[in-house]
């Protein structure tokens, strides 16, 4: 299974991390320099769930981000299940 939410659709997002040397300033050092950038990915938040959906009567097994799960709880599961295509 992908790591993307079924609800909101967020996926892994390529981005990358100053790699720094030294020790600060601030801290007794010479000061920080960047060496590098480095390849580093940013992972959603993901979370899989049994969400109770009262007008089908059952449990839906969701694969979705935190943020859509407070979507779920704000808006109703069956409404945006359906609007995102989760459920018929």
């Amino acid at each position: 299974m992908a790591r993307k939410c079924e609800i909101t659709g967020a996926s892994p997002k390529r981005g990358g991390k100053i790699h720094r040397r030294g020790l600060a300033k601030k801290k007794g050092g010479i000061g920080m320099h960047v060496t590098k950038v480095v390849p580093r990915w940013h992972l959603p938040n993901l979370k899989t769930k049994r969400v109770w959906v009262p007008e089908l009567k059952k449990f839906v097994t969701v694969k979705a981000t935190a943020r859509a799960h407070k979507t779920i709880s704000k808006n109703g599961a069956y409404k945006t299940l359906r609007k995102a295509g989760a459920v018929k």
